[in-house]
C-alpha cells in the first residue's frame, strides 16, 4: 500500500515507523505539516487506519508566533481497523464553528480554541492525543487540496450485531441470542418500583431531615454555611440520576449500512436526522434505535408503557432519584426530574457563533415568546427545576472578550452601538479615548467599522472592553431569567450549564438564578464547585453533566473520563458523587448518561461506553452496585456527619472527541 507524505515535514519526538504504519507514542506523536504555512488551498486530506481494537482521537494543532499551546485544535475520532477518509476544512480554523460535523468512518469533529489567520500560522501538527499504550497508525496520502476528498468505501465485514452490540468485541455479559436478551428485560421489567431505603420519602428525599416548611416544589435553603435543596415536603434531597433517561432513534447509520448485521423495517425505528449539530456534510442522515428494536423483541407492542415502569423501578432500586436532562417527557410524575427551555432565545444576527445580539429588543422580545413553554408544567410538583440551556458555544473559548466579537462583527447592532455608547460616556472626547487607548480613531463612529481584537490595543482597552462584557453576558442570562420567572413563579431556575467556566465574567448575572450549574468531567470535582464559590457565586452548585467510561465492554471509546474496567467506573461514580455532596455548595449530579452510546456514532458521532446500562437495556452490574451503595450513605456526607469514600478510581487517558 503506497505511502505519500507531504514534504517538507518531520516526525514529532517518539514517533517512528513500523512498517508502513507508525508507531505514535503513548504521549502523543505524529508529524508536522509544514505546507499549511506555504498555501492557501483549502482541505487537509488524508486517509488513516487505527490498527488497534479500540477508537482513536487525533488533533491538528496550531500555532501561532511564540505560542507553547496551539491557539486552534481541531480533533476528530476514527473508528479501530477502518480506513477512513479525513477532510479538515481549514476555514474552520477562523473559530466561527465549534461542531462542523463528521462523515462515515469518521466520528465526531470538535473545533476547540479562538482562531487563527493562515498567515499567522508558525506550526501545525497532526497528531494523536495521550492513549495508554503505543498506537500504531497507517497514514495514507496527506495532501492540501481546493477539493475536499470523498468518504471511503465502506467495508463488507459485518461490526454490528441484531441486538446492537459491537461484533469483534467480547466481554463478560455479552449477550448471545435474542432469546437471552428477552429473559433479561423480562427479569428487568419484575424489579419493585420503590426506593430501597425506609428513610426517603416519596420524592427520594431524605425523611430524617427535615429542614423546613414543605411549600408543594423543590426549592433551596441554606443552614450552618450548607446549601440544601429541599423536596415538596421540606426534607433535604440531594439530586441523583441519569441524563437521557430516552430510548430514541440516536444511532447514525447512513452509509454504514453494511456494517449492520441487521436493518429494521419498522418505520418506528428508523427516522431522518433531526437534529443536526453544527454543518453536517452527510447531507442525508438516517437514525436507528437498537433500545426500541430490544425492547419491541421482548414487550410487542406494549414496548414503550413497559420500558416506562422498568426504567424508573431500574433507576428507583438503585437508589437514583432524577430523572436527568434529556429524558422523556412521558416519564415525567413518575419521580422527579430536571428539564430545559426547549428554545434559548435568538435574534437573526448573531455576534459570535450562539451569542445573540443580547441587548437588542429582539432578543427580549425573544426571551418572552421562549418562556412561554414553561407554562405547561408550572404547576407541577415533579419538575425540580429548569435549565435555561446547555453549553454555549460562544463560551468554549478561553478568555473570550465577547465585546472583542462585537468590534469585530461588521453588522451594525444593538451591542455595538450601546458599546460605543458607553464609551462615549466613559471618555466625552475622542482624544480621551486614543489616549487610553493608543489608536487613533477619528470620531465615535470609526468604532462602527471592523476591528480585529480591540483589547490588544493597550491595557486599558481590555479593561474597557472586559467591563463591557460583563455587561453584556449579564443580559444573555438575567433577560431570559426574568422572563421565565414570569412565566413560572413556581420553580427554580437551574442556570446554564456552563461546559466550564472558561472566564470568571460567566458568573455575571448568578442572582437571577436559583442554582448555578456546570457540566464537569474530572476525577474529582471539588476544585471546580470551589470555583464557583470563589467567583463570588453563593448559589447551591449542580452539576448537570458527567462520566466514566473504560474498553472492557461496549463500544470502543471511553468518554471523557477514562478508567480500565467496569468495577473502576463504579468506584469512580461513588467517588466522584461523595465528594459533590461533601461540598457545602453541592446539591447534585446528573451522570452522563442512561444507555452507552451507538459504536458507529450517535447524530454527531460519539461513542462511549458510558451507560449505566448496555444498548441492549442490560444494567452493568458492577456500576449499578456502586451507584446503590453511594445512594446508601450520601445523605450522611451531605450533612457532614459522614466523610465521603477515600478509594479513588483509576484513570486512563481518555478516549474521546
Amino acid at each position: 500500500m503506497k505511502v505519500m507524505w507531504m514534504q517538507p515535514g518531520r516526525l514529532l519526538p517518539g514517533t517512528q515507523w513500523n512498517g508502513a504504519a507508525l508507531q505514535l507514542p503513548a504521549a502523543g506523536g505524529g508529524f508536522t505539516l509544514d505546507e499549511i504555512m506555504l498555501t492557501q488551498a483549502r482541505y487537509l486530506n488524508l486517509t488513516l487506519t487505527v490498527q488497534e481494537e479500540h477508537s482513536m482521537a487525533f488533533e491538528l494543532r496550531v500555532y501561532g508566533q511564540d505560542e507553547a499551546s496551539p491557539r486552534v485544535i481541531v480533533r476528530f475520532g476514527v473508528m479501530p481497523r477502518y480506513r477512513t477518509n479525513i477532510c479538515l476544512d481549514l476555514n474552520w480554523l477562523d473559530g466561527h464553528i465549534l461542531f462542523p460535523g463528521h462523515v462515515p468512518g469518521e466520528l465526531k469533529v470538535v473545533c476547540h480554541g479562538s482562531r487563527i489567520d493562515r498567515s499567522e500560522i508558525v506550526q501545525a501538527e497532526l497528531v494523536n492525543i495521550a492513549t495508554f499504550h503505543p498506537a500504531h497508525v497507517l497514514f495514507e496520502d496527506v495532501e492540501l487540496s481546493d477539493t475536499p476528498r470523498a468518504a471511503a468505501p465502506v467495508p463488507r465485514e459485518k461490526l454490528i450485531d441484531a441486538m446492537g452490540q459491537y461484533i469483534p468485541k467480547q466481554w463478560p455479559g455479552k449477550l448471545a441470542d435474542v432469546g437471552s436478551l428477552v429473559a433479561m428485560l423480562h427479569e428487568q421489567a419484575a424489579l419493585p418500583n420503590a426506593y430501597p431505603f425506609a428513610d426517603w420519602t416519596a420524592w427520594g428525599g431524605y425523611a430524617a431531615m427535615k429542614l423546613g416548611n414543605g411549600t408543594g416544589y423543590f426549592t433551596k435553603i441554606k443552614q450552618d454555611d450548607r446549601w440544601y435543596l429541599l423536596d415538596p415536603e421540606g426534607c433535604a434531597f440531594f439530586s441523583m440520576g441519569p441524563d437521557c433517561v430516552i430510548v430514541r432513534n440516536d444511532g447514525r447509520i447512513d452509509g454504514l449500512e453494511p456494517l449492520l448485521a441487521w436493518l429494521p423495517d419498522d418505520p418506528d425505528l428508523v427516522e431522518p436526522l433531526r437534529r443536526p449539530w453544527g454543518e453536517v456534510p452527510r447531507s442525508e442522515g438516517k437514525m436507528i434505535s437498537f433500545e426500541r428494536a430490544n425492547l419491541k423483541r421482548a414487550f410487542g407492542e406494549a414496548w414503550e408503557e413497559t420500558w416506562q415502569r422498568m426504567v424508573v423501578s431500574q433507576l428507583k432500586q438503585a437508589g437514583m432519584n432524577t430523572l436527568g436532562n434529556w429524558s422523556d417527557e412521558k416519564l415525567y410524575g413518575r419521580m422527579p426530574y430536571v428539564t430545559m427551555l426547549p428554545r434559548f432565545p435568538e435574534t437573526k444576527h448573531t455576534i459570535f457563533r450562539d451569542f445573540p445580539d443580547v441587548l437588542s429588543p429582539e432578543y427580549r422580545q425573544d426571551a418572552a415568546r421562549c418562556a412561554q413553554a414553561l407554562m405547561a408544567r408550572r404547576d407541577d410538583p415533579w419538575m425540580i427545576g429548569y435549565f435555561l440551556r446547555n453549553e454555549p458555544s460562544w463560551a468554549f473559548v478561553d478568555n473570550l472578550i465577547i465585546a472583542d466579537e462585537v468590534l469585530r462583527d461588521a453588522a451594525d447592532t444593538c451591542c455595538k452601538r450601546e458599546l460605543i455608547g458607553w464609551l462615549k460616556e466613559r471618555y466625552t472626547a475622542i482624544n480621551a479615548l486614543n489616549a487610553a487607548w493608543g489608536t487613533s480613531f477619528a470620531s465615535f463612529d470609526a468604532l462602527l467599522s471592523p476591528i480585529e481584537k480591540a483589547s490588544a490595543c493597550s491595557a486599558q482597552a481590555e479593561s474597557d472592553l472586559r467591563a463591557f462584557s460583563e455587561k453584556l453576558i449579564r443580559a444573555y442570562t438575567s433577560i431570559p431569567a426574568e422572563a421565565c420567572r414570569a412565566a413560572d413563579p413556581n420553580h427554580m431556575i437551574l442556570g446554564m450549564r456552563w461546559a466550564w467556566i472558561s472566564d470568571p465574567v460567566l458568573a455575571a448575572g448568578w442572582e437571577c438564578f436559583d442554582v448555578f450549574s456546570i457540566n464537569c468531567y474530572a476525577v474529582d470535582p471539588t476544585s471546580a464547585i470551589e470555583h464557583v464559590r470563589e467567583l463570588g457565586v453563593d448559589l447551591p452548585v449542580m452539576i448537570g453533566e458527567f462520566h466514566f467510561g473504560a474498553l472492557d465492554a461496549g463500544p470502543t471509546a471511553t468518554g471523557l473520563e477514562a478508567v480500565p474496567s467496569q468495577e473502576e467506573r463504579g468506584v469512580a461514580y461513588r467517588y466522584y458523587c461523595e465528594r459533590v455532596a461533601a461540598h457545602p455548595y453541592g446539591v447534585g449530579c446528573h451522570y452522563f448518561q442512561c444507555y452507552d452510546q451507538f459504536n458507529l456514532g450517535r447524530f454527531d458521532g460519539e461513542n462511549y461506553n458510558i451507560g449505566l446500562f448496555d444498548i441492549c437495556l442490560q444494567p452493568y452490574r458492577a456500576m449499578m452496585e456502586a451507584v446503590h451503595a453511594c445512594s446508601q450513605t450520601i445523605y450522611q456526607v451531605k450533612a457532614g456527619g459522614c466523610a465521603p469514600v477515600e478509594r479513588k478510581p483509576i484513570s486512563l487517558p481518555m478516549i474521546a472527541y
